[in-house]
């Protein structure tokens, strides 16, 4: 499994955002099109009926964003050095994003969760978007885009690479 801008692929599954556990809301994009999984939504929208894929609220990683994030895993430290055992607190959900797909049916506004902690760069979000709206300019970019992307995921051995690796894949794949 690997993170590559705003995609989760895991195997030969590509996700926008992370990829969904249990009845958690993901968005996963296969040969047919694109699917809508968890909790709250469901369906499938398919590639020939989608005219536009757009991910409007990812969050850019910035130093606010990442002090932000330090300061909340000291305070779950804290909190749970604190907290007597059996009665702990509830973690908090990951931040999520929205996923719109504009078909032939209408606007659907579907949600994922965001897989970055500290939010995504700004190249990687504008790459990913460009790669979304790609997807949807025809049967032949598209299966050629997420067939690459989910040949890389079936080879892929480890982590998320590195930042300056995620770029260059999410070039490749837009084109």
């Amino acid at each position: 499994m690997a993170m590559v801008g705003l995609f989760w692929i895991a195997g030969g599954d590509v996700y926008v955002g992370a990829k969904p556990s249990g009845p958690g809301p993901g968005v996963r994009l296969t040969s047919e099109g694109v699917d809508a999984l968890g909790d709250g939504q469901s369906g499938l929208h398919l590639w020939e009926d989608v005219r536009a894929l757009t991910v409007a609220d990812a969050p850019v990683k910035s130093l606010k964003r990442q002090v932000g994030v330090l300061k909340d895993v000291a305070l779950g430290v804290v909190l749970n050095l604190a907290t007597p055992v059996g009665l702990g607190h509830a973690d908090e959900a990951p931040p999520m994003m929205s996923v719109r797909v504009e078909s032939s049916t209408g606007i659907h506004e579907l949600h994922s969760y965001v897989a970055a902690a500290v939010g995504y760069s700004a190249t990687e979000v504008d790459l990913s978007r460009a790669l979304l709206s790609r997807l949807t300019e025809g049967a032949a970019t598209m299966s050629t885009a997420l067939a690459a992307m989910s040949e890389w995921g079936r080879a892929w051995e480890g982590g998320s690479p590195r930042e300056a690796e995620r770029e260059e894949l999410l070039r490749g794949w837009v084109g």
